[in-house]
């Protein structure tokens, strides 16, 4: 008991300590900031409190970050980082990755920096998204129980009426038999008191019917924001793709502009000599070159403006549209953003365009993120471990992804495939539902493809999916052509 008493004691002394330290690292008083945080981590080590040292090895890095010990501060981060992955506290591990982030920085090591954040990011992303998703599940089970509340309540209420009407009923039935105008009185009772009762029942479910209503807006209000969340998102899974893409094109012209400054050099040393037909030759060349630069800051161009149409808000204005081209934009940078965050990620692609099709008037940036989605999928379903016939983990070992378009009459048919393990038939008839996912907690939403089901539907087309476990799925796609 007298231990206890001493380590209630402790602890309490080195919450008080931590405290301090925390308050004099918001005013930036390092120093004495850096003594409590101390004297707190000793009492927590005496109590073996893991969580708690954690914290100050968290405080005691920032601390030493803002002194400049940069050696110290890592050595408190790696502390931390070692005891809040054991125990998996995300607000904690995207604290640490910042701090990794900004100490990279001072060091300049920004390749380090940037790898940091951005898994500070995603940290900070699945907070969000497992809140987002708690939030959705309590509305939506809050929903349910108002909803049959409402109708166990109107189902009681009607019963009660029906179990007064037949009392009522029974009175008049004994008046009409001993005095008649007993039983008109009885009969002007019962009717009153039968149109109290329908007021009553009336304002019960007006009252419920805007409870009801209320909760429904509140469901869209959220839903809408999970929509954009999820639009973000697939902005996201873009960025490396786009980043990878345009630098190509910029690799040209910085090659090609540093080729033409030797010619305009060798063509300012020809001039001198006045070899004017090895002038000419120079100067064909440097107009060559500059196409060339021409073209691929016009690919750059496109890429730009490529992200800034998938970026903005639609505004329901079809217009004419190469679905070739479309296609094989998104196919080239949902790959290439897979690879930048994960370089070991590889998978064979084939496609088969249909060059009959030509433009189609369709919402481009609506259409493209369907076709980012699918493709995403995809790739995720083609490089996942999967059960095998006897439930080991296996990997495939030549993950394949299809994209082809082809014209069917007056119809365009877009199919996106892959040799992935398969969607269960028992899930089949449920992945178009919105917040149905089979992928693991923080890793999906869940409205990908009741978004992508929405959009196809509103240019007036069908989605389907064809699949067979452990074999692979194709999701195929028909457009009107109008």
């Amino acid at each position: 008991a007298t231990y206890g008493i001493i380590a209630d004691n402790y602890q309490k002394q080195g919450e008080l300590e931590y405290n301090k330290g925390d308050k004099l690292i918001s005013v930036n008083t390092y120093h004495e900031a850096e003594k409590n945080q101390l004297v707190a981590l000793r009492m927590y080590q005496s109590l073996f409190i893991k969580e708690s040292i954690a914290a100050c090895f968290l405080g005691l890095g920032k601390i030493n970050i803002k002194l400049g010990n940069l050696k110290p501060a890592k050595e408190f981060l790696d502390s931390s980082l070692d005891i809040f992955k054991l125990a998996h506290i995300k607000y904690a591990l995207e604290i640490i990755y910042n701090s990794y982030s900004v100490l990279d920085s001072i060091q300049g090591n920004y390749k380090g920096a940037l790898k940091n954040y951005k898994l500070s990011v995603a940290y900070r992303d699945s907070i969000i998204a497992d809140e987002n998703e708690k939030k959705a599940v309590q509305i939506k089970m809050q929903y349910e129980f108002d909803k049959r509340e409402s109708l166990a309540k109107v189902a009681q209420d009607k019963k009660d009426a029906d179990a007064t009407r037949t009392k009522n009923q029974q009175y008049l039935a004994i008046g009409a038999l001993s005095i008649i105008v007993l039983a008109f009185i009885a009969i002007a009772l019962m009717l009153f008191r039968n149109n109290k009762d329908k007021q009553k029942a009336n304002i019960l479910l007006e009252s419920q019917k805007q409870k009801v209503e209320s909760t429904l807006t509140e469901l869209k209000s959220t839903q809408s924001q999970l929509i954009q969340s999820e639009k973000m998102a697939s902005l996201g899974e873009l960025t490396a793709g786009i980043a990878h893409e345009i630098q190509n094109p910029l690799n040209f012209v910085n090659n090609f502009s540093e080729v033409n400054k030797e010619l305009m050099e060798e063509m300012v040393e020809e001039v001198d000599k006045g070899n004017f037909e090895e002038v000419k030759a120079i100067a064909k060349d440097i107009i060559a070159n500059e196409e060339k630069i021409n073209h691929h800051g016009k690919r750059a161009d496109a890429i730009v403006k490529g992200m800034l149409q998938h970026s903005r808000s639609s505004n329901g204005a079809r217009e004419p549209t190469d679905i070739n081209a479309l296609c094989d934009e998104y196919l080239r940078l949902s790959y290439h953003g897979l690879r930048a965050k994960d370089k070991s990620f590889n998978a064979t692609i084939k496609t088969d365009f249909d060059e009959r099709i030509g433009n189609i008037n369709i919402i481009p940036q609506d259409i493209g993120r369907v076709i980012l989605n699918l493709l995403t999928n995809a790739f995720y379903a083609a490089s996942t471990l999967s059960k095998g016939g006897l439930s080991e983990d296996v990997r495939i070992e030549n993950p394949t992804v299809w994209l082809s378009t082809k014209r069917v009459a007056d119809k365009i048919v877009i199919s996106v495939g892959d040799n992935g393990s398969g969607i269960p038939q028992k899930v089949a008839d449920k992945i178009f539902q919105p917040f149905f996912t089979t992928k693991p907690t923080g890793q999906g939403t869940g409205l990908g493809l009741s978004l992508s089901y929405d959009i196809v539907k509103a240019h007036g087309g069908e989605i389907k999916v064809e699949t067979k476990e452990n074999e692979g799925a194709t999701f195929i796609i028909e457009l009107p052509v109008v």
